[in-house]
């Protein structure tokens, strides 16, 4: 699909009588996210995360307007612009708008605690690679109320029907879980739960973090070191994190480096028993 085909899918779903929805990534489209709220009645949208565990993010978090102008120069200049990755486009029935986003407030959470994570359904790539890799079977569970969403799959527009559109609870093992996400796209996932985990539970250690580093380049070396060991299960992010907070200047101990044949857990094992003996930390 082309820019034109998305336009084409607007209208086509209009002349079903269907809603149009824009699903927006707030964060990284903070400005469309105010023009849109300027030009809104206060029912034509929603903030995903409000009324959540992760309400404290709403203001960075998706957000879901719907519209009747297809033609709007802001959805131009989003259509124009799909390499940023803001976000979709999806169809409703009238009057669905809160249950589209209670469906997805209900699937934000991955895993359990203490190893939680936000899934980012507003993310193209993430929604594009779970169509992708989700039976038509499945999309009904996964997509929920939407009848139709219209998305930037990496090198054109695609659109994908729902074949039963409605409100369905989470399945206890989501197959939509089971995608696998590129290294790249994997990375920076990691980066923002970590970013997100340090703020939720070790904030002043961050911040004084923060007075001597620059956090973002800490964390990505950090999580760099991760990668190169090969310790991205999610207990050894947070040892790897918590102790690099604890750690005197921006250096482990040499007894962290990795040993000649030692295998990846094997080598978390010995750091996590060295680490508890020298702390005197027993839990650990």
């Amino acid at each position: 699909m082309t820019d034109s085909s998305a336009h084409q899918w607007m209208r086509d779903q209009q002349r079903l009588g269907h809603t149009l929805c824009l699903v927006l990534n707030a964060e990284s489209e903070r400005d469309m996210r105010q023009s849109l709220l300027k030009s809104c009645q206060f029912d034509d949208y929603l903030s995903v995360y409000n009324d959540t565990l992760v309400a404290d993010l709403a203001d960075a978090g998706p957000f879901v307007f719907t519209f009747d102008q297809p033609d709007d120069i802001r959805l131009k200049e989003l259509l124009k612009n799909a390499q940023r990755n803001w976000g979709w486009f999806a169809s409703i029935q009238k009057g669905d708008l809160k249950s589209l986003v209670k469906h997805w407030q209900a699937r934000l959470i991955i895993g359990a605690r203490p190893h939680q994570a936000l899934y980012r359904f507003h993310d193209n790539r993430v929604l594009s690679r779970a169509l992708a890799h989700l039976t038509e079977e499945a999309y009904p569970a996964f997509l929920g109320p939407a009848i139709s969403v219209c998305y930037w799959q990496g090198t054109r527009w695609e659109s994908t029907n729902n074949p039963a559109p409605a409100t369905y609870p989470v399945p206890a093992q989501p197959l939509w879980h089971q995608v696998p996400a590129p290294d790249t796209q994997a990375a920076e996932i990691r980066l923002i739960n970590a970013h997100r985990y340090l703020l939720a539970e070790h904030v002043q250690a961050y911040a004084r973090l923060a007075e001597q580093h620059d956090p973002d380049t800490w964390l990505r070396g950090r999580l760099a070191q991760a990668e190169a060991w090969g310790w991205l299960a999610p207990e050894q992010l947070e040892f790897l994190l918590i102790q690099g907070l604890r750690a005197q200047g921006d250096t482990l101990s040499p007894y962290w480096q990795v040993r000649p044949g030692e295998m990846p857990d094997e080598h978390f094992e010995r750091v996590r028993l060295a680490t508890a003996l020298c702390q005197g930390d027993a839990t650990l």
